[in-house]
């Protein structure tokens, strides 16, 4: 099941569905010749069950995320943060099942990532995305550590195809700058922060990311000059919703749907107008809203002026454009925007591999089906050129003719 040409099942037999690339000038089939540079902005490990137990300090050892059995031996997912979720046993059959256990090794992943046409990846935890799900942000930032110290010894010699985030608990900000400092010497690419700082529900009490406390934090990760991400399902549980159509209601509004939140703060409070080499973005949440995003933004701003503070140099869209990027898999909506609302530069394509909500691996496929409208260079751009600048990777020789184009596109 490696290859975008791979005959899936019938429940997957959709992602073939393809219009073509006729006209186009490059190809995003892997084994194509003249095939695009491809950087996925967005790929999970696969930890192993053992990291935090075997890594973490004992007094920590009976709050980790884990499985309990309740009353009639039914099992619940354990997480200090998250109500308790009863477990389901789900089987997964064909490519699914391939999916749920692929990408175990360093090896393995680039093997994999290579036969659906990926170049490099920037990787994010899985299991690990519980690491934030405590209203105990010391308790994160130690799970953070847990997680940096594994992540960098797997994958710190291959840094240059598969870069994982350095993950950190800003609500602990004494001990988060510290780990940040540490991760940046060590090499790391770029940064994973919660989408809020303290865990849990919207709190005006809370700290957050538009608010002068956390000053000290984006002064440290200009200086270390690494960009900061937010992906989906952190800060808060985006299991909400419950009963009928809970894992769809979820997933749009409870998951995706709060990530614009810092973005939001950034750009409004002052903060990217201070820091303007802070670069900053969102991970698997789609594009298709960004647009409405800075129209919301810029509109509040002018109509709402006497209540706006602090007053900007430009408006609040203005610094995501020149600063933020948002990641996506397949949002046909959102590059349906991307010219028109001057964003060819602000969007980054991933395979989100071996997630379901991928693309892998039938990339090929969901990009002919979703960039038939951008030109060469637009799509250059968004495949993987955006991503190379953003976190650094060097660009192949065989892709360099796309870096040119990348260049001239934003001189």
């Amino acid at each position: 099941m490696g290859s975008s040409t791979a005959a899936p099942d019938e429940n997957n037999a959709w992602r073939l569905d393809s219009p073509g690339s006729n006209g186009w000038l490059r190809s995003a089939q892997p084994d194509a010749a003249d095939k695009y540079f491809m950087a996925s902005a967005d790929g999970h490990v696969q930890e192993p069950s053992d990291l935090w137990a075997t890594r973490m300090d004992e007094k920590f050892r009976d709050r980790l995320p884990g499985v309990i059995v309740g009353n009639g031996g039914a099992k619940f997912q354990k997480t200090e943060g998250f109500r308790p979720i009863r477990l389901q046993n789900t089987v997964f059959e064909g490519e699914d099942l391939v999916r749920n256990q692929s990408g175990r090794t360093p090896q393995e992943r680039i093997d994999q990532l290579a036969a659906d046409g990926v170049d490099c990846e920037i990787l994010f935890p899985n299991k690990g995305l519980t690491i934030w799900a405590t209203p105990d942000a010391h308790f994160s930032l130690a799970m953070c550590r847990a997680y940096n110290d594994w992540a960098w010894e797997t994958f710190g010699p291959y840094n240059d195809r598969l870069a994982p985030m350095a993950c950190v608990a800003p609500g602990a900000l004494d001990g988060t700058i510290a780990e940040i400092q540490r991760c940046a010497k060590l090499g790391f690419r770029g940064l994973s922060l919660p989408c809020k700082p303290v865990f849990g529900p919207p709190n005006v009490d809370d700290l957050n990311y538009n608010l002068k406390e956390f000053e000290a934090l984006w002064a440290c990760i200009v200086d270390v000059d690494l960009p900061v991400t937010f992906h989906v399902s952190t800060g808060r549980d985006p299991r909400t919703a419950r009963s009928q159509g809970g894992a769809v209601i979820n997933y749009a509004v409870h998951s995706l749907a709060p990530t614009m939140e810092p973005l939001v703060n950034l750009c409004a409070s002052g903060v990217a107008e201070r820091h303007p080499r802070l670069k900053f973005g969102s991970i698997e949440a789609g594009i298709g809203w960004v647009p409405w995003m800075l129209e919301a933004m810029d509109e509040a701003y002018r109509k709402h002026h006497m209540w706006v503070r602090p007053k900007l140099e430009l408006l609040p869209s203005e610094y995501f454009k020149r600063q933020g990027f948002a990641s996506f898999q397949e949002d046909k909506a959102g590059l349906d925007l991307a010219r028109e609302h001057g964003l060819v530069n602000n969007f980054l394509w991933a395979n989100d591999f071996p997630h379901h909500e991928g693309t892998w691996p039938h990339s090929a496929a969901a990009i002919e089906r979703t960039m038939g409208q951008l030109d060469d260079k637009e799509r250059a751009a968004i495949l993987g050129l955006n991503t190379a600048l953003i976190f650094g990777f060097d660009i192949p020789e065989r892709y360099l003719k796309h870096a040119d184009a990348r260049a001239a596109a934003t001189a």
